[in-house]
């Protein structure tokens, strides 16, 4: 098991023009760890990856690995290894060698580079597609063969853009595990930059939410989702209801949430069965919409429909209160 290696960014900003698309980021990734950048479009995720990379030039600030200022290096002398949405393989080399291709660059020799080769695409479960084409691939096999090429340079830190996006649901989940696993076994930090929120739930040991070229916050999974910080986090992450209470604004967690004979005066806007809970929507007597996650069962044990009156009633002790 390889140890992680740090990497640090230190004030770092990137400008186009007059606009800023990353705005004075310092953060320290937590090292050998699965990492995942979140947020909204535009908010500056994919800039920062991209700036890591070297795909994109700072504009002011370090990006610092091992102790390095690597901000100036070619993408290729950085330490980190890229992959990228499209997955962007060459047509018409087979799948050993679109993997062996950096290997080739360096002068490295057939036997060697193709010894290295077969040993990550037996890493990413392709061996036995190792003569075949990417034309000849489903999108998920493109993927694996993707990983396996960012991988063989050995990276300190592997970058990853999107990289599930193009998948159906079902194989984006299977890819998920497969990411995980391999996280887990090369002991290198995954960067890996979504949009989703179940997607960085499911594979972050580290969640960094960004908004507006900032970090909004960064924490564990589970303390990011149980204790957000802004209301944008509290809204991004979902799952979270966020009213007004004494001239403040609190977060509250919508499976929190109980629909019975006591409690704050709402109607049902609108119900969705989700299998395991069903999706309540009510509005208060003010105009705020809470949601509710009520658990199967209990749902149709006494159903509602958009219209009826309600009753919303929480424990006081889980409201959680959020910065301004």
């Amino acid at each position: 098991m390889r140890t992680g290696h740090d990497l640090e960014l230190v004030h770092v900003t990137k400008r186009y023009g007059e606009t800023v698309a990353v705005r004075d980021v310092s953060h320290v990734f937590t090292p050998g760890s699965y990492v995942c950048l979140l947020g909204p479009s535009g908010c500056g995720k994919s800039t920062t990856l991209r700036m890591i990379a070297g795909h994109e030039n700072v504009s002011d600030g370090q990006i610092v690995l091992d102790g390095i200022d690597v901000s100036r290096r070619a993408p290729a002398k950085r330490g980190t290894a890229m992959m990228f949405q499209s997955y962007a393989l060459f047509p018409h080399l087979n799948v050993r060698d679109n993997v062996a291709f950096s290997l080739r660059m360096k002068g490295i020799d057939k036997p060697a580079r193709h010894a290295k080769a077969n040993a990550l695409l037996e890493l990413v479960h392709m061996t036995d597609y190792a003569d075949r084409l990417p034309a000849q691939l489903s999108g998920g096999q493109q993927q694996r063969v993707a990983l396996a090429r960012a991988l063989v340079t050995e990276p300190k830190v592997l970058l990853l853009d999107e990289p599930l996006s193009a998948l159906d649901p079902f194989l984006r989940i299977r890819m998920r595990a497969e990411l995980k696993r391999l996280q887990r076994e090369l002991g290198i930090t995954f960067l890996h930059v979504t949009h989703g929120q179940d997607e960085a739930l499911a594979l972050a040991d580290e969640v960094v939410v960004m908004n507006n070229a900032v970090i909004e916050q960064a924490g564990p999974a589970r303390e990011v989702f149980n204790h957000p910080r802004t209301e944008f986090v509290a809204r991004f992450m979902g799952g979270h209801n966020v009213i007004t209470q004494g001239g403040g604004k609190v977060a509250l967690r919508a499976d929190d949430v109980k629909i019975d004979g006591k409690g704050l005066a709402a109607t049902v806007t609108t119900v969705e069965y989700q299998g395991a809970v069903v999706s309540v929507t009510a509005t208060t007597e003010t105009g705020e919409d809470v949601l509710a996650l009520v658990p199967e069962e209990q749902f149709f044990n006494a159903p509602k429909s958009p219209g009826d009156a309600v009753k919303l009633a929480w424990d006081e002790g889980r409201l959680h209160r959020l910065q301004a």
